[in-house]
């Protein structure tokens, strides 16, 4: 696999009334998302209690990791398939904006309070070192690569965790500015054209992708409910079936590092006003697509509604199995590369990542992802006040 891998990241029930709290998307008068779990899509913790759990939202995380992993199954496999490679770039130009928006959106309420830092550095830092660590130990000792571990170069997924600690960190800056979307439009388009940036904390990432964070922080429950009207969603029939004819136009002669946002246009090999003017026009591009995701995506609960609550397991495991499988040479086999082969692999990555995704993994792994750690904090007077006010009510 190569470096091009790392991610570049019932019944039916009505849309939630305006005035009501309902278990849909919470309205004016229902409480906001909490900040004090760090809302990295998928881990149980950073979401609200179970009976407080919004069906949409867990169906979104798990269908986008599910495309997170198809698109790295696909990788290694689109070379000689231009259909595979056309659905690659498909992908890619909304499944990890769809994740950051959400991650924006549930981190409206986040602030500096003692007990939000505690989780973000348990949700975010914690995973982030071990699986840092871990890739690289398993590049070096199971793919001979002598990657050296540095915990100021993100490599492969692990650059979404840092980036979500960056963006959580400024969000109180983001609610304080008067116009946070198009400043962070126009730090993302000077990033894309500025090679001087380098790798540290993968900041070319960071600062192209933080517009779709500030895009969540300033998304309300109505803008959801807005995308799922129905002449909203036939709309987005017709949007999704041009982008995937443009994509097979643009397959062989696209450079599909465009979609990563990890490289300035002039290390592309473009003039910067080139850039611009792609960075704007992707950011377009992405946010089209990301609302014609959200239209589709359902409100009811289903088999799959539960394991959004397990998307980060999903997102950090699922490379391991797929490096593993590289470093074997497993793709490499000829009939893997045939429609067949391809076919089953895309089905093999959907399974892998849904099981990934289930709670005994989740159990299993808790102690990396959601380590409690109370032994490295300071106790807050403040939280243990407001324990005891909730003891004695």
């Amino acid at each position: 696999m190569t470096n091009s891998l790392r991610p570049h990241g019932h019944h039916r029930s009505p849309l939630p009334s305006a005035q009501q709290p309902t278990d849909g998307v919470p309205g004016p008068r229902s409480p906001r998302p909490s900040a004090t779990a760090v809302d990295v899509p998928g881990t149980p913790s950073a979401a609200k209690p179970a009976k407080q759990r919004d069906a949409f939202f867990d169906n979104a995380k798990y269908l986008a990791i599910v495309l997170v992993g198809m698109g790295h199954m696909w990788d290694p496999l689109k070379g000689q398939s231009r259909i595979l490679e056309a659905l690659y770039m498909f992908v890619y130009a909304f499944h990890m904006p769809a994740f950051i928006v959400i991650s924006g959106y549930f981190s409206r309420s986040f602030d500096m309070r003692p007990d939000r830092l505690k989780r973000l550095v348990t949700g975010v830092v914690v995973p982030y070192i071990v699986f840092e660590t871990a890739y690289s130990l398993f590049s070096r000792w199971v793919g001979g690569s002598g990657m050296e571990i540095s915990l100021l170069d993100p490599w492969y997924l692990t650059w979404f965790l840092a980036a979500l600690f960056v963006w959580r960190l400024t969000t109180p800056l983001w609610k304080l500015v008067r116009w946070p979307l198009p400043l962070t439009v126009c730090l993302g388009l000077v990033a894309s054209v500025s090679p001087e940036i380098g790798n540290d904390l993968d900041l070319q990432r960071v600062l192209q992708y933080l517009p779709f964070f500030v895009l969540g922080l300033s998304l309300k429950p109505e803008h959801f409910q807005l995308v799922r009207r129905r002449e909203v969603r036939l709309l987005s029939v017709p949007v999704l079936a041009a982008a995937l004819v443009v994509s097979y136009w643009a397959a062989p002669r696209m450079n599909i590092a465009w979609f990563f946002h990890r490289d300035s246009a002039q290390e592309l090999g473009v003039s910067w006003w080139t850039g611009v003017l792609m960075t704007l026009a992707l950011y377009s591009c992405s946010l089209l697509l990301t609302a014609c995701f959200f239209a589709w995506v359902p409100r009811r609960t289903f088999w799959f509604t539960a394991l959004g609550a397990g998307t980060l397991y999903g997102y950090l495991l699922h490379g391991l199995v797929l490096k593993g499988c590289d470093y074997a040479g497993l793709f490499d086999q000829g009939w893997l590369h045939e429609p067949l082969g391809e076919a089953l692999a895309t089905i093999a990555a959907a399974v892998l990542v849904t099981v990934l995704c289930t709670r005994p993994v989740q159990r299993i792994f808790r102690f990396a992802m959601e380590p409690k750690m109370e032994w490295a904090f300071r106790r807050d007077a403040t939280e243990a006040a407001r324990e005891r006010a909730r003891a004695t009510a």
